[in-house]
């Protein structure tokens, strides 16, 4: 069975980091691309940062350019995001989801969350002081 599954959420004080990890089971990353989302209340769910199944290409969003950064370990099938100088409107649960139409070794960068079919559940980034 097909599953994401996310951690690394949690409080954290201004210009702190955080990694978050997204373990996926039941299927192989070189045939899936995979993306971090996020959404804050009242607010729209926004994509952050991809990586295409290939591994050779990731995307930042601009609102993260410079302070977040995607990878991936294909041994432990599990992709992270590093998350550097956090600020207080960062606040949002993060979702890692999976776009299974890109095929294998691909360099395609899925953007749209209507994309993807599988997600996490979800965690809870918070920075405060």
């Amino acid at each position: 069975q097909l599953q994401l599954v996310e951690s690394g959420g949690g409080l954290v004080q201004p210009g702190g980091s955080l990694r978050l990890s997204c373990a996926a089971s039941g299927f192989s990353m070189d045939y899936f691309a995979i993306g971090w989302f996020r959404q804050a209340p009242g607010k729209e769910r926004e994509g952050i940062s991809v990586i295409t199944s290939s591994g050779r290409i990731t995307t930042n969003a601009d609102s993260v350019k410079g302070r977040f950064a995607i990878s991936r370990d294909r041994a432990e099938n599990t992709v992270y995001l590093q998350m550097n100088s956090l600020q207080p409107e960062d606040t949002a649960v993060y979702y890692c989801a999976a776009d299974d139409s890109v095929g294998y070794y691909s360099d395609y960068v899925p953007r749209h969350p209507s994309e993807y079919n599988y997600w996490g559940q979800g965690t809870q980034v918070t920075v405060s002081s």
